[in-house]
C-alpha cells in the first residue's frame, strides 16, 4: 500500500486508506470461501497455506456476484445450531414468518408420541407465535413490541403452553419483524434470567473493579486481566485477547489456558483468517457463542412471500461457516465463545456536530475455546458483554494515551532537529543525536543531498540510494514523496535485490533532486511467537486450516513487506519536509527580512480586547452573583470573595481577603480535597463537581459548615499561564439535609418524594430489574417527560440511552458509565457526584451530578436503586460558560501565537541559508559588517521564537547570558531594526555614538540588550509623526572602577523624538500600572524589566517640544581601554 502525496485530512486519509484495505480483504475473503466449497463440506484436501500464498502472487479477481453470494452466505445462510431453536414473526400480530426445523419439537409443539395431523399445524407459517407460551409469556414478549431498542428486554423468560417447558427468548428486530432465539433454560440458571439484564451485569462486578483499579499505561496488563477474569466467569479452557492490526491481520497479545494445551500467545495470523464480513457481523452481535462445532446444523423454513432469505445477522443461533468449523476441530477446539472489542475510531472523520456520538471500530476479540461441547446461558453471556463494554472504555483511554506520548516524542524530536538544522543544516539531522531515525519507528535511514550519502542503520547501498532516487524522479516526479510497506509492490525494479532487510520505504523530496529516505525491515523480524513447537518430532500439517498454519501462512505474506507507516509518522516526516525545503528556497535577503519584521509586527493578539471585555463580564459576575464565588492567587491566599460567599459563611468580604483557604477557611474534612483541588488547578487541570465545606463565622457560626459543590476553574495572564484559582460554588447544604434524610428514611417515603418542594432535587428509581419506579416532579421538570410516560420504562434503554430514548446520552461509552454506576449501586456500592449528561425532550444538554443509592427494604435486601441529580443553578452555569469563553479565548490566542512562530521558522532558516551562502563569496568590508549585523538579528529573532516561558520573562525571573560582544554591533543591528518603518514615514534616524565604543568588547546578553534597545527606538518612531522628521538615539558612556584591575562600562541611552510622545497610558502600561495591557505595553514592560536585571532601568521623559527614553544598563568591561574613559 504506498501514499504518494500527503492528504490534506488526516482523518480522510486513515479512513479511505482502511475502506481500501476492507474492500481488498472482503475480496480475498470471497475467494477462500468460494475455492474451499470446492473441496466439500470437510474441506480436508484444502492446502491452506498453498491459497494464501497464491491469492497473494496472482491478481485472479472474483465476480461481483461470488462476492455477493459470499456476503449473503455470511447474514442469511438459513442455518442454525441445534441447541435452540429460532421463530421469526411480524412485529404486530407475531405471524410466523420463518421458524427453525426443530422448533415444533423443542417447543414440545410436537408430543413424543406420533402426532395427530392437528397439533402438526399447531407451529405454520402464518400462525400466532404467542398461542405456544403461556399467558403470561405471551404478555411479557407482547411487551417488546414497539420498544426502540428491544435488545434491552433480553432475555424474556417464556414457557411452553404445553408443558411449562422454560426457555430465554432472545430478540432483536430485522427487516421482516422480530427474530426470536429460544434457548433451553435450566432450572439453576432460571432465577438470574428472570431478573433481567441489571442483575445478570452484577456477575462480572468484580471482574468490572479489578479492571478499574489497573494503573494506566499498560495496555498489556489490561489484556491479562481481562482474559483471567473472562476464564474465571465463563470456564473455558483457553482464553486469547485478539488485537487486529492497521494492515487487518491479527495478533494474540494475552491467553490464559489449561496447562496441557499448546500456548498461541504472539501468534500471528492473516487477516482472512477473521473474515471482514464476520467482523462487521460483530459490531452488530457482540457476543457469539459456537455449542458444538461438529453438530448438525438445523435448517430454516420462512414464508415463501419473504424475498430473500431470512437475516441471521443478529441471531445468538447462527450456525458458523464451513470454513470457521474446520478450522475449529483442526485446533481440537469443540465449543467457543467469541467477545467483540470496541473502541472509538479516532480515524474516523469528525462529523462536527457536538451531539452526534463517536464513531466505533472493531479492535479486537477476546476469544474462549473448549476441548468438549460447552454452553454458557444468556444472562452469563451478557454480563460478558457488558465486561467488554467497560474494557473498551479503559482501552480508549490507554490508546488516547498511546498516541498523545507519540505525538509528544514526535513534537519534541522535531524541535530538536530543528536546533539541529541552524547549526548544521541540513546535515546535522544525520550527523548528531537525536537524528532522523528517532522522528519514527524505522531499521535505517538516509540523507541524499548534492550527490552525497549519509547512511544510518540498515540501508540500501549507496548506488542502491541512488537508483531509488532516480527511479522516484522518474516514475513519481510529481509528487513530494512515497511512503509503502513493499518497494516490491510499489513496482521499485530493484526491490529483489534489497533482500528482506529493506522491503518499507518513506521517503520526502527536499530540493528537487534531493531526498530524505527511511527504511523498515519485513515484519517477520520483530515477530516473537511463543506458541512455536520446539520437539523436532511433533511436526505441524501446514496444509489445514490451524493457527500454525495460520501463523505460517501469515509470515509467507509479510515476508517482503514491513509494518504499515502511521498517519501519525507521516505527518511528522511531512513537517520536517517542509521545513527542510524553507532551508534551501532561493529568498531575497532584504524582502525576507522585510517580510519576517511585518509578520512579526502582525503578530498582535487581537484578541486583547476580546479578553478585556471576557474579564470585566467575570468581574462583574462575582460582584453580582447570588452563587457563592471565591478564588485564590497562586499561594493559596483569597484574592477574591463575593457578597453571596460572605453571606452564607458570615465572613465579610474585608476580612476574608489575604486569608489561607486551606489552613483558615475550610473545615479539616475538607482540606486534603482543597488542596487537591489547588494543586491540579494550577497545573491546568480543573476539577468540577467536588464537594468541599467551608467554616462559618459571626452570625452563622452555629449553623454549621456551609456544603458548596465547586468547579475549580484555573485563572490565566494574558499569556495563558495560570496564576490562580476562581471557585464557583454552589449551595448544597440544604438539598444534602434533605437527601441525607431521605437515605435513611423508614417507611413511607412517597410524600418526600412527589414534593414540590424546591429543596428536593430530581429523583428517579428503578426496581431491581431495572425498570423505571420513581420520576419526581423535579425530574419531569427537568427533562420534560411526564411521569406516567416512563414509568414502567427500562432506565437503560428506554429512558436514558441512545438515538430514541427519551433521554438520549451521547454515545455508547456514556451508556457503558452509567449502567456502571447503576451495577454498582445495586450491588451495594453508593455512587456520588457521578456525571451524567442528557438531551432533554427540547433537545437541550443538562448537564448533572448523579448520586445512585442502594433501596432496600425493611429486611435490608436491595429492592432497586433511587437517583438524585445535582443540577448546577443558573448562575453558576454562566459563570462557567463565561470561563470557558476565557479560557477558550486565551487558548485560540496562544495557538495562534504557536502558529506564527512556527510559520516565521521557515522564512528565517531561508534568510540564515542565504547569509551563509553570501559568507562564502568575495565581500568587501563594508559588506561583511552588514552581513554581520544580518546575522545578530537573526539570533535576536530566534531566541525570541525559542522562548519557552514568557510566564518567567514576564516576572523578570531569567537568567541573562553572559557572552563576549561589542558595542558597535549592538548598535548596527538595533539601527537596522528601525531602517525600515523610520523610513516608511519619511523620518530621519540620528545615531549618536562615539566613535570609541564601537570596538569596545564587553560581557553581558548582546541579544536581550539588542531587543530591548529595538523596542523602545520602534515604539518611538512609531508614534513620531513624518512631519516630525527625526528619531534620535545617543549614547553616553561612563566605566567605574571595581578595584583589582575590574571596571564596569555604564551606559546611558537617550531615545528622543519630537511631539506630543507616547500616550501616557501605554507609559503606565510599561511600568505595571494599568489595569489593561495592549501588545505594545506589554513589549515594553518586558524590556524594563530586562534592562532592571541588568542593573540598570528606564524612565519616559517629556519635556517642552520634544520626548524621550533615558535608558541606563551596566555591563562588565572585557578589557581595559584607556583610549576610552570618559
Amino acid at each position: 500500500m504506498s501514499s504518494r502525496n500527503p492528504s490534506p485530512s488526516a482523518h480522510s486519509s486513515a479512513r479511505s486508506k482502511h475502506n481500501r484495505r476492507v474492500v481488498a480483504q472482503t475480496t480475498a475473503d470471497a475467494k477462500l470461501h468460494v475455492v474451499f466449497e470446492e473441496y466439500g463440506d470437510t474441506g480436508d484436501s484444502f492446502d491452506y497455506t498453498r491459497f494464501i500464498d497464491a491469492s497473494r502472487s496472482t491478481g485472479s479477481s472474483v465476480p461481483a456476484q461470488a462476492i455477493t453470494a459470499y456476503l449473503q452466505r455470511m447474514q442469511r445462510g438459513g442455518i442454525i445450531q441445534p441447541f435452540g431453536c429460532l421463530l421469526a414473526v411480524e412485529e404486530d400480530t407475531f405471524r410466523v414468518v420463518a421458524y427453525s426445523e426443530n422448533s415444533p419439537e423443542m417447543l414440545d409443539v410436537v408430543p413424543q408420541a406420533v402426532p395427530s395431523m392437528g397439533m402438526q399445524e399447531v407451529l405454520r407459517i402464518g400462525a400466532d407465535a404467542r398461542t405456544l407460551f403461556t399467558s403470561a409469556s405471551a404478555v411479557a414478549l407482547q411487551k417488546v413490541v414497539g420498544a426502540v431498542d428491544v435488545s434491552m428486554f433480553n432475555p424474556v423468560t417464556v414457557q411452553t403452553k404445553s408443558t411449562g417447558k422454560p426457555f430465554n427468548a432472545i430478540v432483536h428486530r430485522t427487516d421482516v419483524g422480530l427474530v426470536i432465539d429460544f434457548e433451553p433454560l435450566r432450572t439453576v440458571d432460571l432465577a438470574v434470567s428472570a431478573a433481567g439484564a441489571l442483575q445478570s451485569h452484577k456477575l462480572a462486578a468484580k471482574a468490572i473493579s479489578r479492571l478499574q483499579s489497573l494503573p494506566v499505561g499498560d495496555i498489556s496488563l489490561l489484556c491479562d486481566t481481562v482474559v483471567e477474569e473472562v476464564r474465571e466467569l465463563t470456564g473455558y479452557d483457553r482464553v486469547m485477547a485478539y488485537r487486529f492490526h492497521e494492515d487487518e491481520h491479527g495478533e494474540v497479545v494475552a491467553e490464559i489456558r489449561r496447562s496441557d494445551l499448546d500456548p498461541y500467545l504472539g501468534l500471528h495470523y492473516p487477516a482472512t483468517d477473521i473474515p471482514q464480513a464476520s467482523r462487521f457481523l460483530f459490531l452488530k452481535n457482540r457476543v457469539r457463542m459456537i455449542c458444538d462445532c461438529s453438530a448438525p446444523v438445523v435448517r430454516i423454513i420462512q414464508d415463501k412471500e419473504l424475498k430473500q432469505p431470512l437475516s441471521l445477522a443478529g441471531s445468538t443461533l447462527r450456525a458458523p461457516h464451513g470454513c470457521h468449523a474446520y478450522y475449529m476441530r483442526n485446533m481440537g477446539s469443540i465449543g467457543s465463545l467469541v467477545m467483540a472489542v470496541i473502541v472509538n475510531d479516532n480515524d474516523a472523520e469528525p462529523s462536527g456536530r457536538g451531539n452526534q456520538p463517536k464513531n466505533r471500530r472493531l479492535w479486537g476479540m477476546v476469544v474462549c475455546h473448549h476441548t468438549t461441547p460447552r454452553a454458557v446461558p444468556f444472562s452469563l453471556r451478557s454480563a460478558c458483554e457488558f465486561l467488554m463494554q467497560v474494557f473498551g472504555l479503559q482501552l480508549n483511554m490507554e490508546i488516547e494515551l498511546a498516541a498523545q506520548m507519540r505525538e509528544k516524542h514526535i513534537l519534541r524530536t522535531q524541535t530538536l532537529l530543528c536546533d539541529m538544522l541552524l547549526r548544521d543544516a541540513p546535515i546535522g539531522i544525520v550527523t548528531q543525536s537525536p537524528n532522523i531515525m528517532d522522528l519514527v519507528k524505522c531499521d535505517g535511514a538516509a540523507l541524499y543531498y548534492g550527490k552525497k550519502f549519509w547512511l544510518l542503520g540498515t540501508t540500501p547501498t549507496e548506488a542502491q540510494i541512488k537508483d531509488l532516487a532516480d527511479w522516484l524522479l522518474d516514475v513519481h516526479r510529481d509528487s513530494t514523496g512515497l511512503s509503502t510497506e513493499s518497494l516490491a509492490d510499489a513496482g521499485f525494479p530493484g526491490a529483489a535485490a534489497l533482500g528482506d532487510a529493506v522491503c518499507g520505504m518513506a521517503a520526502v523530496k527536499i530540493t528537487p533532486r534531493d531526498y530524505l529516505f527511511w527504511f523498515r525491515s519485513h515484519t517477520a523480524k520483530e515477530i516473537k511467537w511463543g506458541g512455536a513447537k520446539h520437539n523436532p518430532d511433533d511436526k505441524d500439517d501446514g496444509k489445514k486450516m490451524h493457527p500454525r498454519s495460520s501463523f505460517k501462512a501469515f509470515l509467507e505474506v509479510v515476508k517482503w513487506r514491513s509494518s504499515p507507516w502511521e498517519d501519525v509518522e507521516m505527518d511528522a516526516v511531512h513537517s520536517l519536509q517542509l521545513i527542510l525545503r524553507g532551508s534551501f528556497q532561493d529568498i531575497d535577503d532584504s524582502e525576507s527580512k522585510t517580510m519576517i519584521h511585518h509578520r512579526l509586527n502582525d503578530l498582535n493578539l487581537h484578541g486583547m480586547d476580546e479578553l478585556s471585555t471576557v474579564a470585566n463580564e467575570m468581574v462583574r459576575l462575582i460582584e453580582t452573583a447570588t452563587a457563592p464565588i471565591l478564588a485564590v492567587d497562586s499561594s493559596g491566599f483569597i484574592n477574591g470573595w463575593n457578597g453571596k460567599a460572605a453571606e452564607l459563611t458570615g465572613l465579610p468580604v474585608e476580612d476574608a481577603m489575604n486569608k489561607s483557604l486551606v489552613r483558615d477557611l475550610v473545615v479539616d474534612e475538607s482540606v486534603s480535597t482543597v488542596e487537591r483541588l489547588l494543586y491540579l488547578a494550577l497545573q491546568g487541570e480543573e476539577e468540577r463537581n467536588v464537594e468541599i465545606k467551608l467554616k462559618t463565622f459571626g452570625t452563622q457560626a452555629d449553623k454549621g459548615p456551609v456544603i458548596l459543590v465547586v468547579n475549580a476553574c484555573a485563572s490565566r495572564n494574558i499569556t495563558a499561564n495560570v496564576v490562580g484559582v476562581c471557585f464557583v460554588g454552589q449551595d448544597v447544604t440544604g438539598e444534602k439535609v434533605v437527601m441525607d434524610k431521605f437515605t435513611r428514611i423508614q417507611g413511607d417515603y412517597r410524600t418526600i418524594v412527589q414534593s414540590p418542594n424546591p429543596l428536593i432535587p430530581p429523583i428517579f428509581g428503578s426496581d431491581e430489574f431495572g425498570y423505571c419506579s420513581e420520576w419526581n416532579p423535579a425530574m419531569v421538570k427537568l427533562s420534560g417527560w411526564k411521569m406516567e410516560e416512563v414509568l414502567g420504562k427500562m432506565i437503560v434503554g428506554e429512558i436514558f440511552g441512545s438515538e430514541m430514548a427519551c433521554c438520549r446520552l451521547r454515545g455508547q461509552d456514556a451508556m457503558t458509565k452509567f449502567m456502571i454506576v447503576l451495577n454498582s449501586a445495586m450491588g451495594g456500592q453508593d455512587s456520588d457526584r457521578f456525571p451524567l449528561g442528557f438531551f432533554d425532550r427540547q433537545g437541550k444538554y443538562v448537564e448533572a451530578l448523579l448520586i445512585a443509592n442502594k433501596r432496600t427494604d425493611g429486611a435490608g435486601a436491595i429492592t432497586g436503586v433511587f437517583c438524585f441529580l445535582h443540577i448546577a443553578s443558573a448562575e453558576v452555569q454562566q459563570a462557567l460558560q463565561v470561563q470557558k469563553r476565557s479560557a477558550r479565548t486565551a487558548l485560540d490566542k496562544l495557538k495562534e501565537v504557536a502558529y506564527m512562530r512556527q510559520e516565521i521558522r521557515n522564512p528565517l532558516y531561508g534568510i540564515m541559508f542565504t547569509r551563509r551562502l553570501l559568507e562564502g563569496t568575495n565581500l568587501s568590508e563594508e559588506q561583511k559588517q552588514i552581513i554581520d549585523t544580518s546575522a545578530v538579528c537573526e539570533k535576536q529573532l530566534h531566541q525570541i521564537l525559542d522562548e519557552d516561558n514568557f510566564e518567567n520573562l514576564d516576572h523578570g525571573n531569567i537568567d541573562l547570558d553572559t557572552i563576549e560582544f561589542t558595542m558597535g554591533t549592538v548598535m548596527d543591528a538595533v539601527i537596522s531594526q528601525g531602517m525600515i518603518r523610520s523610513r516608511e514615514k519619511g523620518l530621519q534616524l540620528i545615531r549618536e555614538t562615539p566613535v570609541d565604543i564601537k570596538n569596545m568588547r564587553l560581557y553581558g546578553d548582546q541579544l536581550r540588550l539588542q531587543q530591548v534597545l529595538a523596542d523602545f527606538l520602534t515604539t518611538a518612531v512609531r508614534f513620531t509623526s513624518s512631519s516630525d522628521g527625526w528619531v534620535g538615539i545617543k549614547v553616553v558612556p561612563t566605566m567605574k572602577g571595581l578595584g583589582g584591575g575590574l571596571h564596569v562600562m555604564r551606559f546611558d541611552y537617550r531615545i528622543s523624538h519630537p511631539g506630543k510622545g507616547i500616550p501616557e497610558d501605554l507609559v503606565q502600561q510599561m511600568f505595571d500600572c494599568s489595569r489593561e495591557i495592549t501588545q505594545e505595553g506589554m513589549g515594553l514592560s518586558v524590556s524594563r524589566k530586562l534592562v532592571r536585571l541588568m542593573n540598570g532601568d528606564v524612565s519616559y521623559i517629556r519635556e517642552a517640544g520634544m520626548c524621550y527614553f533615558l535608558v541606563n544598563v551596566e555591563f562588565p568591561l572585557a578589557d581595559r581601554d584607556d583610549d576610552c574613559q570618559n
